[in-house]
């Protein structure tokens, strides 16, 4: 197969479609799974990041075929998508970044076009997809949806005008995911009644970032954040909106701005900081290791943060985990609420709406479980396949 060669895989008892293409340049991989259409289209987000594999992104694909379902409101406007997901296996601090991320989306640009809606997900931001976009001459990373609207063009100044929404100076997309992540967790933490939680976010980019802040604004203490550069640490808790001032693009706190009280300890520390709810936010597979985990409860910021094995034996400890497809799905919806015209483009109706629906979500996952002596993440795979069965007799669905 040449460095430029795309390879298409499409088999029973595997994901509707599975792309493995070659940078010509660099000779790295970047991969494009779709794992169901609804309606001809699927929803998902493009990620960068070294050792970046086709299993992984398969998994996030499936992953964002149960985030839609999940979220499937029978009296909304918005109708769920299929799950996809893309993934560049290079690193995005690269100079060359930008450039490897220009000949994927050429690649993939028919798939774009047609069936594949996309954002922004780890180590890429919107701003840098849709510029490169433009430059291709492709409209949107949401285009193949225009179809399935009556009005695209009100459709599409709604949502233009909600990106243009600015909270605090952080821009509304930037904080709808972890406005989420946040009533999860305050999902989470009344469901185990903590006395005066702290919480440590691992990761302190957009999602990470914005979990912080409205926790902190909830009222629960974070003790600790991580970022690429090591462990920042307080055990009366952080001034977070100070750090959030002090971020570069990548999420990296400038430690020259830190207070007297605040301590800097190494990034392999940050399992070692005392906290009863941990929000990992960064890459996949983080938690590895059951046995240095101290918190009561764990809430999936990033996508697949904890692995199979250490999940088995986090539960059979009696750590509650509420799973990615549940605390992170709320920018996936907050986009496509607002498309379909579920909400207007304002930031109190926005939160508003997240705020209310994760609690309902969390609250259906957390009482499913407890009714059929489940862990979490098996509620919320039950409940998607049901509300998928729905969708699929309603819409109707493809996959392999």
């Amino acid at each position: 197969m040449t460095a430029d060669t795309r390879e298409v895989i499409h088999q029973a008892d595997s994901p509707y479609l599975q792309v493995i293409w070659h940078d010509p340049v660099t000779g790295r991989p970047g991969f494009l799974v779709i794992d169901r259409l609804v309606r001809g289209v699927c929803s998902g987000g493009l990620r960068m990041r070294p050792g970046c594999t086709l299993s992984e992104v398969a998994g996030l694909a499936s992953g964002m075929t149960a985030k839609e379902a999940l979220n499937y409101d029978p009296a909304g406007r918005y109708i769920p998508l299929g799950g996809a997901k893309g993934g560049i296996d290079f690193d995005p601090r690269d100079p060359a970044a930008v450039d490897v991320l220009r000949r994927y989306l050429t690649a993939v640009r028919p798939y774009i076009e047609q069936f594949w809606t996309m954002g922004e997900d780890l180590g890429l931001r919107q701003d840098t997809i849709d510029e490169v976009l433009a430059e291709l001459g492709v409209r949107s990373s949401i285009q193949a949806i225009y179809p399935l609207v009556d009005d695209p063009a009100k459709a599409r100044k709604r949502l233009a005008d909600a990106f243009e929404i600015s909270v605090d100076g952080v821009a509304l997309d930037e904080l709808v995911g972890g406005c989420g992540v946040a009533e999860a967790a305050l999902a989470g933490i009344e469901h185990l009644n903590l006395s005066q939680p702290k919480a440590f976010v691992q990761g302190f980019g957009s999602m990470g970032g914005a979990t912080a802040r409205f926790l902190a604004r909830a009222g629960v203490r974070v003790a600790g954040i991580a970022d690429a550069a090591g462990v920042v640490a307080n055990p009366g808790g952080l001034d977070v909106e100070r750090l959030l001032l002090t971020r570069d693009r990548f999420g990296t706190v400038d430690r020259d701005q830190l207070r007297p009280g605040d301590q800097q300890l190494p990034l392999s520390a940050w399992l070692d900081v005392e906290a009863s709810v941990l929000v990992p936010a960064a890459v996949s597979y983080a938690i590895d290791d059951a046995g240095k985990v101290r918190a009561d409860l764990i809430v999936e910021a990033a996508n697949m943060p904890v692995t199979a094995a250490a999940e088995v034996q986090l539960s059979e400890r009696g750590i509650l985990i509420i799973p990615d497809v549940v605390a992170n799905s709320a920018t996936n919806s907050w986009w496509w609420w607002t498309f379909f015209g579920d909400v207007e483009a304002d930031a109190d109706a926005a939160f508003g709406r997240i705020r209310q629906s994760m609690r309902q979500l969390v609250g259906r996952v957390l009482n499913r479980a407890e009714q059929e002596a489940t862990i979490p993440r098996a509620a919320a795979a039950a409940l998607a396949a049901e509300a998928s069965d729905v969708i699929s007799r309603r819409f109707g669905a493809a996959r392999a």
